[in-house]
């Protein structure tokens, strides 16, 4: 409801810096979501179930960034708020159906009163998770957030090149997370975490070698991130699932602290990589790839969950 409220503030805000304010607490409004619904997925489904949902989650969850623009575009006929009242409206409809299935649903997940963010940083366990979660999504969106400058301005190409690479991307990510949890009864979670992140960094570095060699074939750095986008979809649905079991019982806090991370590693990497991203595909995938294999490097050096 608050979301839905912001939301409708926003559509009919009277200038640009209010419109910005209304913005920061759109976002804080929509944090409740991505903090709680893991913790409530963990309550409501055994560790094989739950990792399938948070599969199935992330698999809608990517589908906005390939979908958000072609609505976007649509909901201008309607002025530059309407994307705004759409949201407001979508949002109500969200809380109504929230609200007719409240029984079904289990409590939001504890923020237990002896548990604090300084605890879970001395965790090295949940950091084992956590942190490697960051750096493998984070890794990814590095790329592809200097892709389109990098495929456009470096490369000589169109915006239809990234395109082709993101959609391609977002179709192997979803295959790869709404078979993760599958995957995981097969070979064990603590094995397809370490895959997956070994495959996402080692698809990064195929880039970077690509970019070396002097490659810039659009086909080719689309077949590349082929594996990037796999390796997260089978790491990231276990891996966000064993984070949030690493803070014992702390669910709440946990999840959050995993988003920061995820935000953070992109938004650091992204201002490092954006005075490169002109100069060729090598540096954006090298910094890209750096960040990523931190991710299998922390998995090696800190200790396991027990089970």
């Amino acid at each position: 409801i608050a979301y839905a409220l912001v939301s409708l503030a926003c559509a009919l805000a009277p200038s640009l810096p209010s419109l910005v304010g209304l913005r920061f607490l759109h976002g804080l409004s929509s944090s409740a979501a991505a903090v709680f619904a893991p913790g409530m997925i963990r309550a409501m489904f055994s560790e094989a179930r739950a990792v399938r949902a948070i599969g199935f989650m992330g698999s809608v969850e990517s589908l906005v960034p390939a979908l958000a623009p072609v609505a976007g575009v649509w909901l201008l006929a309607f002025g530059w708020n309407g994307s705004f009242y759409a949201l407001a409206g979508l949002s109500l409809l969200v809380a109504a159906l929230i609200a007719h299935q409240r029984g079904a649903l289990p409590p939001p997940p504890p923020t237990r009163g002896k548990g604090s963010y300084i605890r879970l940083l001395r965790n090295p366990v949940f950091l084992r998770y956590a942190l490697s979660q960051a750096f493998t999504l984070g890794g990814l969106l590095i790329f592809v957030f200097g892709a389109p400058a990098m495929m456009t301005k470096a490369l000589g190409g169109t915006l239809s090149d990234f395109i082709l690479m993101q959609v391609t991307g977002i179709a192997f990510f979803i295959f790869g997370a709404n078979i993760a949890g599958k995957l995981a009864e097969m070979i064990g979670a603590e094995r397809l975490i370490l895959a997956g992140s070994l495959l996402s960094a080692l698809g990064l570095a195929g880039l970077l070698a690509y970019g070396l060699s002097g490659g810039s074939a659009p086909l080719a750095i689309a077949a590349l991130f082929v594996p990037v986008n796999l390796g997260l979809g089978f790491r990231g649905p276990p891996g966000f699932f064993r984070a949030v079991v690493a803070s014992e019982g702390d669910d709440a806090r946990g999840a959050a602290l995993v988003i920061l991370f995820i935000l953070g590693t992109t938004a650091i990497g992204t201002a490092i990589a954006a005075p490169y991203v002109t100069l060729g595909l090598a540096p954006l995938a090298g910094i890209a790839a750096a960040v990523s294999c931190l991710s299998a490097a922390l998995l090696l050096a800190l200790p396991k969950l027990e089970n």
